[in-house]
């Protein structure tokens, strides 16, 4: 994955330790994949292209009742030092109830479930709770 990627998840967890709403981000192909299946899971509220400027994106950060942040963590899983790959027989014993699993695929960035219902593996890149 591509520093701009990682750029993403520290942006949107420090965004959420000093409890801001918006936070801002260069615009990607990658970043967007994530931040559709962020959107789709309800991680975070939503997203849209700055209208001053169209190469960032404003992303709507979600807090739930207690002001208590939405993701409470990212957890990085393949790393560039070492590569996970799994097969479609392999996710099926993966358990969902340990938060939202992102698997980088030939398709692009998809959940788990996603993964399961198209029937393809790939490299799991993230844990988000």
């Amino acid at each position: 994955m591509k520093k701009i990627f990682w750029d993403l998840v520290s942006t949107i967890k420090n965004g959420q330790l000093v409890n801001k709403l918006v936070v801002k981000h260069i615009k990607k192909k990658n970043c967007e994949m994530l931040l559709n299946i962020l959107w789709d899971e309800g991680y975070i509220i939503g997203y849209k292209t700055s209208i001053s400027n169209p190469a960032i994106i404003k992303i709507y950060l979600k807090y739930n009742v207690d002001k208590s942040p939405a993701i409470t963590n990212f957890k990085i899983i393949s790393k560039s030092s070492l590569k996970i790959y799994y097969s479609l027989k392999q996710l099926w014993k993966i358990n969902d109830n340990q938060g939202l699993i992102v698997l980088s695929t030939n398709k692009g960035l998809l959940s788990l479930s996603s993964c399961k219902k198209f029937g393809i593996g790939g490299e799991p890149v993230l844990i988000i709770k």
